[in-house]
This record gives C-alpha cells, structure tokens and sequence, in this order.
C-alpha cells in the first residue's frame, strides 16, 4: 500500500537520493588512504598502579580512578612511591580507555633507557568508566573537576624530591582535550598547574553531535573564557588532528578558536607533521607510531636541564612544537642554534659554476666543500634550490660573505631546510641575501652509502605555474591540465580559485621519464597557506598517480594565500598535471561538514507531510497516505526562504534588537556561517536527502507494523475494530503516573522509549483488528456491509458513541505511521543520555541531571491520548485547521534553530502532537 502511493518518477527521484548519499557516505568512511601508522609495541608487560585517592574524593567519585603506568623493573620500582620523574597526564576521551596510555608510555619508557634515564616521565592516566561525554554532556563538568583533584594527588606523590615538579603536561584524546582545556574555567584552578597541553583529535570548535544542551553549554563556557581570557592563558597548547582518516572527528572541529590563536596555541593535522606525514583515524592517534615518537622527541626536548622538568618557558615551549611539529629542518632541536660555522679542516674545496648541478656521493673518503658563485647567478636568477637525499642531522648548506674561492666561516642555512619523506630540501630568494658572495654544500666522507645532491638556480616565473581548479558543476565532466616541459627540479602548481569545504578535486600526475635505469621518487605536496593541513604523496616515476584535493579549513576571507601543489621532481622526467571535480569527495565534503544536521531535515520533512495529513483530515473527512503527503508538502521552497531571509535581515540592527528583545536563540545559519560552513545549496542538498531518508524511514515503519500485527495475529486471537471509542480508557491515568514516575526517578529518555513502545503496541493492535475485519468481509461481504452500515448509522448519530469503521481505522493508521516516525526520531536523538545511564546504572540509578526530563514529562500524556485517538474523533475538532496550520513553521524552526542544535528539534515535535491530542476535547 505504501508503494502504490508513490508513481515511478518519485520512486525514482528517491532512489537517486540514495545513491548519492552513499556516494557521500563512502567518500567518507572509505575515501581516504590506507591506514599507514606503524603499530607501538609494549617491550615489556604493561602494568597500571592504581593511586589511592583522598576517601572523601573517591566517595564523591566512585566511577573515577587514576592509574600509574609501567612496565617491568620500572613499574616494581615505582610502586614504592614517591616518583622522581616528570609526570604527564593521559586523559581519554569518548568511551575511552584508560590503558589508551600505554603506545606513548612505552615509548617515553624506552626513549628514557636510551639516555640511562637521565631524565624521564611518569605517565598518569584517568579512568572516567568509558563515558559517552561526547554525546551526553551531563558528565563533562564532573570529570573536569575531578581531573583538578587529580592533579594536585599527582603532585602530592613528588613531595621530598629535589626536583619535584609544580606542574604536570596534559594528553587528551578526543573529549579529554576539552576537559583538560575547561580546567582553566574551575575558580579555584591555577593556571600554573599545566605546564603543557597536547591534544589529539579533540573537537574544540563545536561538539560533533549538539545532542544535550549541556554539551552546548559546556563547550560555549570553555570557548568563550578561552577567547576572552587568549592574553592572559599562558599555557601552551597544541591540537593534532588525525585528516581524513578520521571521520568522527573532523579535522575542521580540533583547530583552537581563531581568537585564542595568541603566541602560545598550534593546531596542525598528522598528514603535515615532520616525521609523521600520515593520516590517523580516531583510534590510531593515540597508538600510531610515527606520531607518538614526534611526540615523545618534543617532550624530551621541553626539559629544562636545570630544574630536570618541562621548561617554563613559553618561547622555548612554542619553538620546540614548531621544529617537531610544523617545519623539521632536518636537525636535531637546538634552543639557541649558532647561526655562523666553521669551515676548516683538510677539506676539498670544489667550485660550481653552472647554474643546474648534480653530484652522486659513493664510497668518498674526503669532505668535500662545493662552493657556488652568486654574483653572475643573481643577474639572472632570482632562486636558487638544493636538495640532498642524505637524511643526517648534520649542516649540509652554508652562506660565505666576501669570499672568493673558501671561507673560515659560513651562515648555517642548514636550520631554513625542510624535511621531506625521501629528501631534505632548501629554497632561498637571492635577494633576502644581499651579502652572501657564495654558497656552500658540504659533502661529508661516508662509508659504503650513497646519497644524491642537487642544486639547480632559477627564475621564480618558471617554477610557479598557475592552474584554475575546475567549475563545482563541471560533475568531472572536464578538466585543466598543464604540461611541466622543462627539466627543473621543483614546482609550484598555483590551484586558483581554490578555498572552500564544499570544493574538491582530482589531480593525476602522469610522469614520462627517459634513459632512467634505476628507481627514481617524486614527492607531491598539497600545502595549504592559511592552515597546517598539507598532505604528501610519494610516487615512483615513471606512474600516474592520483591525489585527492580537498579542506579541512576554508580559506578566510581576508586571505590571499593561493593554495599550492608542490612538486619534488626529477629532471630526467616530463609531467603533466590534470585536475577535475569529483563529484563523489562533493557529496563526501557536504556529508562530513553537515551530515550531523541531517535528522533536522528528516524531521521538518516529516512535520511538512503531516501538516498536510492533518489539513487533509480538515478539508476533505479522510486522511491521505504519508508518502503521497510527503511527495506534496515536503518542498524545500516552503522552508528554506524564510531562514534566508530572516538572516539577510539579521544583518539590519533594528531586527536584530527585536529578534534580542523575543529572546530568540541565535540562527543557526549563522553559526554556520561563522565556521566557514555555509553555501547556498547545502541546505538544499540535506533537504533532498532528508526528504529522501523520512520517505525510506515511512516505508521501513509501515513496513515494520504490517510484520508486527502478522505476528501479533499468529501469537493472540485475532481481535475486532473497536466498537466504541474511548480517548481515555480506565487504565491510562494509571499507566501515565507510572511512565512520569519512571522518568523523575530514573532516566527521560527511558521513559520517552517505554512510551513509544506503549503506542507502537496500539498502533500495531489497531493494524491487527484491521487485518482481522477486512479477512472476515471476504469470507462474508454481506454481513460486513451491514456491520459498516451500522457502524455509520452509529457514527451519524449523537446520541451514541462513536464507532470506528473500516475506512475510519484507515485514516487512523496513517496517520499513525507518520506520528511513528516523528516519535522514531525523537526517540533514536533521545537515546544517547539512555545508553549513558544503562552504562553508569551501577552507580548511579537516577541520571543528574537528565536532559530529557523536561520532554518526558510533556510527551508521555501526550503519547498516551494519541495512542487511544481515531480520526473519527477529531475530524469535527474546533482546533484541527489550527492544529494543520502549524507544522508548516515549525518546519521552519527546525531548520533555523535545530540543525546546529539537535537538541532542540525534539521541542518542535512535541507541539503538533500536543495540538493533536487536544483535538479530543476542543
């Protein structure tokens, strides 16, 4: 029946939807790179002492527990405390674990071996019970005060010892992060008990899924003292963010707010970090590798070697994140690097004066000094570039002032290099050095290794080629490419026109190469100026390779970076650079950046089709099917114009003073905008596939109650259509106190589903006794016309109660069905602060505070009176027309308020059905 209301065109339209929200879905949980993190290994069994906490504390706490993690000697001799090492505390995050702390402990651990344990770290880690925090926010204030007590029990363990620290370095995966930030937001909390924090895959912009107001709130308290407080916070902070890989968290989500980025904050993603160059997804970012060894190398350079703890110097702080996180110069971390170098020694010294040069190191036994001209070279270059694939941490390049053939001393330009997977590169404009007469590569002796390097000068005109990225509507139907004829040994590839979340593309690299005998690598690199998210691409030439172009950031709108592909080239190859718009990675950005919005789209199509179902009912006695509805009212016109418009006029200040004084939230739209998030056919977009998703959703629950009463008629006797209607039948009053008791002593959400279940039962009995008379006026057609004859007589008639007929109960269901899926809805936003409870059952039997409370205590009577409500009864209802009216602009609110905030669309579910039920008695 459900199918039959739907022509093809619309079953078609419908269809497409689907493939291309699953176009968009697997951009976003397969569209990425394989997962190329080394695994961390423990060395030896991994132990967690647990730290006796105050009574009062662990009273106040029962749930919570701090640990102490070790391994082997270490773990047997540190549980005779106190400690004497630097302690650092792991904080996990959303159903996380405390154990999570054992890839970077076990590192820290061996890295400390190495140096006979000069120095080392004591890695704490909390155990929070694997609590939701991310989708029910009610805990976060909890856990944040107790990771305060925390602390300060860590540094009770230290006391004595000559160099007991006064402050610890902060972890935190994911939600931990934010606890850890909110810390500065306690008013007893001393900033000077942090000495460092990094975070990892934490969403600090905005919660992923704004499910509870507290979330909200939570992160509105943090973000806002964070901003107003960016001078005064001295605590240095870094986020990584794990790209693509990680589809939980959006990369877009762990940049610290634009307005706290003082001196003391980074933010970068892992596929740009030095040494690291992988994506990581949610997991993998506590446990990869390459990540945790950049780590734990940052961390030992952060000792200061007086006081044998982090230093507390923010200068020092944000210059050792710079070297292992932002740009790694190929050099082991100095705080105060000698810029000038001798040049002495029995070294040959070797002059260049070609303008491209290569040199192939084997088997040498002599240092070697190649030193190039620059007086003849500036004249006609403007750049000059070496390269060198010896990866050492030793100076390789230098700068002679006033020399002629050799110097004593030269300028270290080694520390302006940059690493790169398979080489160490440098760029220099000749002109920011006007007294440097030569330069110098130095090529130490080696021992049975072979290292190439490259130095070629050029004019930047030749290197940098612009290349206008592809049209959004292009669908990769066309392209531009650009051909790399000459044999240079760097490129930058000017994308144009490139710097919004809802554009991406496909570049091909094909590479030709001729008279190569042996492997030669190119190195591809997406840099994006206005942020640190470039990713890199390693290919062996000759290959065509393919590389995936899309943000994380938009550019700001006072930017004018242009985005670039740089190209690490060999000059043996040609190639040639194409770049199309990919549809799918399209769809892929608009479902990460707003998939989380999707249910509000569901929902206002759902409330538009049953507006029309009720002013169906008013107009016409009879009921339509929700799928005929939803193909008349659910149309993006009626909704999207109204939020358009109310945020053009929110730029107007007598509007925006009104729209204050109504104490109206903020627009969501505007949020949005505000996160670079927002483009005109977005909304248009999550309209369709919210259309899309509440038809499937209306064909799954008609669907579902059919089997339902199938199974219902198998089990039990099969019943009759109800002879006379009764909205409220002996036994509701009792079953409401019981459902509102429920909720008050125990969890909303729970008692939200207890009365979902109730109505899906009477819906599914109605279905049943449906089923039942219309089997039995096949078997006997003249008994049953008399029966519905009768049944009209009795409906006709005031003196009698209302009977409820065949085409009566008909009306009844579908409208029924639609009212199924708004509860499924409210239910499925609802269930989170459930799951929470079930979780936390053991400790807690009544969930504080309970964000569904308010909701259940409004929906359970209302459920209960649409559980025993027919058509037949309200069809003559003074306040139908109204009621019909007002799905239209709750739709609308939907939208405005409810798609940045899901919390807040289960308010606009309740009110349609709270008219509907008052159509019994008005």
């Amino acid at each position: 029946m459900f199918l039959h209301s739907v022509n093809l065109w619309n079953l078609a339209f419908y269809a497409l939807m689907v493939f291309m929200a699953t176009l968009g879905l697997w951009d976003v949980f397969f569209g990425f790179e394989e997962n190329k993190c080394s695994m961390s290994y423990m060395f030896e069994y991994p132990e967690y002492q647990k730290i006796e906490l105050p009574k009062k504390l662990a009273k106040r706490y029962p749930a919570y527990e701090l640990y102490l993690y070790g391994e082997g000697s270490y773990a047997e001799e540190h549980k005779i405390l106190p400690l004497t090492g630097i302690p650092v505390l792991f904080l996990p995050g959303n159903a996380g674990s405390y154990k999570q702390v054992r890839s970077i402990g076990s590192i820290a651990l061996r890295k400390a071996e190495d140096i006979d344990f000069k120095y080392h770290f004591d890695f704490f880690s909390v155990n929070f019970n694997e609590e939701l925090v991310a989708l029910y926010g009610g805990s976060l204030q909890k856990q944040t005060k107790f990771v305060h007590e925390c602390i300060k029990t860590i540094l009770k363990l230290y006391k004595g010892q000559e160099f007991a620290p006064k402050s610890v370095a902060i972890i935190g995966h994911s939600m931990g992060g934010l606890v850890a930030r909110a810390l500065l937001t306690l008013k007893n909390f001393k900033q000077d008990l942090i000495n460092l924090l990094i975070t990892q895959a934490t969403p600090h912009v905005a919660p992923v899924m704004p499910l509870d107001r507290f979330i909200t709130d939570f992160y509105m308290t943090v973000n806002n003292y964070w901003i107003l407080n960016a001078r005064q916070i001295n605590l240095t902070t870094l986020s990584v963010a794990g790209g693509f890989r990680d589809y939980q968290v959006r990369s877009g989500l762990t940049f610290l707010p634009k307005l706290s980025h003082h001196t003391s904050a980074l933010s970068v993603v892992s596929s740009a970090v030095p040494k690291t160059w992988v994506s990581t997804d949610h997991l993998s970012i506590v446990w990869c590798k390459q990540l945790q060894l950049t780590t734990i190398r940052a961390f030992f350079d952060l000792i200061d070697a007086d006081t044998k703890q982090i230093t507390q110097n923010p200068k020092k702080k944000l210059s050792v994140l710079n070297h292992h996180f932002i740009r790694h110069p190929a050099k082991h971390f100095e705080e105060n690097p000698s810029i000038i170098s001798d040049l002495t020694g029995t070294s040959m010294w070797v002059p260049v004066k070609v303008s491209k040069w290569t040199y192939v190191a084997y088997n040498e036994s002599d240092k070697i000094y190649f030193t190039f001209p620059l007086a003849n070279h500036r004249k006609i270059y403007t750049h000059v570039y070496c390269q060198s694939t010896m990866l050492d941490t030793n100076s390789w390049i230098f700068g002679c002032i006033n020399s002629t053939s050799m110097c004593r001393q030269g300028v270290d330009l080694s520390w302006k290099a940059e690493l790169l997977p398979t080489i160490k590169s440098l760029t220099l404009r000749l002109q920011d050095y006007p007294s440097l007469s030569h330069l110098v590569v130095y090529v130490p002796s080696i021992h049975g290794s072979k290292f190439v390097v490259d130095c070629e000068f050029f004019k930047k005109e030749t290197r940098s080629i612009q290349l206008p990225v592809t049209h959004l509507f292009s669908f990769g139907l066309s392209s531009r490419k650009v051909i790399l004829n000459t044999s240079g040994l760097f490129y930058n590839i000017e994308l144009l026109n490139f710097g919004q979340i809802y554009q991406a593309f496909k570049i091909n690299v094909v590479s030709k190469c001729s008279g190569v005998k042996e492997e030669i690598t190119s190195i591809y690199k997406l840099h994006i100026p206005w942020s640190y998210e470039d990713s890199l691409t390693i290919a062996q030439v000759p290959s065509t390779t393919e590389i995936s172009v899309k943000l994380h950031i938009a550019q700001p709108e006072n930017d004018s970076h242009v985005a670039l592909l740089k190209m690490y080239t060999s000059s043996d190859c040609q190639y040639e650079v194409t770049v199309k718009t990919s549809f799918s990675q399209i769809l892929g950005q608009v479902v990460r950046f707003h998939g989380g919005a999707l249910p509000a789209y569901v929902i206002s199509s759902i409330l538009l089709a049953y507006g029309g179902q009720l002013y169906s009912l008013f107009s016409a006695g009879h009921c339509l099917e929700y799928a005929t509805m939803l193909d008349k009212e659910a149309k993006p016109y009626k909704v999207d114009p109204f939020v358009i418009m109310t945020k053009f006029l929110l730029g107007y200040k007598w509007f925006k003073e009104l729209w204050d004084m109504l104490l109206l939230p903020e627009l969501d739209a505007i949020v949005l905008t505000s996160q670079s998030m927002c483009f005109p056919l977005v909304s248009l977009i999550l309209f369709l596939f919210g259309t899309c998703t509440a038809y499937w959703g209306g064909l799954l629950s008609s669907t579902s109650v059919r089997l339902l009463s199938s199974l219902w008629l198998a089990l039990k006797r099969p019943s009759e259509l109800p002879k006379d209607i009764k909205i409220i039948s002996p036994d509701l009053p009792i079953l409401t106190v019981v459902l509102i008791i429920v909720s008050w002593t125990t969890c909303g959400a729970f008692a939200i589903l207890l009365t979902y279940l109730y109505y899906v039962c009477k819906v599914v009995h109605l279905q049943a006794s449906l089923t039942t008379f219309k089997n039995s006026q096949t078997v006997n057609p003249k008994h049953s016309r008399r029966s519905e004859k009768k049944s009209n007589h009795h409906k006709d008639s005031t003196a009698h109660p209302l009977r409820l007929s065949a085409s009566d109960a008909e009306d009844s269901l579908r409208m029924h069905s639609t009212v199924i899926n708004l509860l499924t809805w409210t239910v499925l936003l609802s269930m989170p602060s459930l799951i929470y409870w079930l979780k936390n059952l053991r400790y807690y039997f009544k969930l504080s505070p309970d964000p569904c409370k308010p909701l259940a205590f409004i929906l359970i009577p209302t459920m209960a009176l649409l559980g025993n409500t027919y058509t037949v009864s309200i069809k003559s209802s003074k306040l139908l027309k109204t009621t019909s009216q007002f799905p239209l602009p709750l739709a609308v609110g939907v939208i405005a308020f409810g798609s940045a905030h899901l919390y807040r669309v289960p308010c606009f579910v309740f009110i349609p059905l709270l008219l509907h039920a008052l159509c019994n008695f008005m």
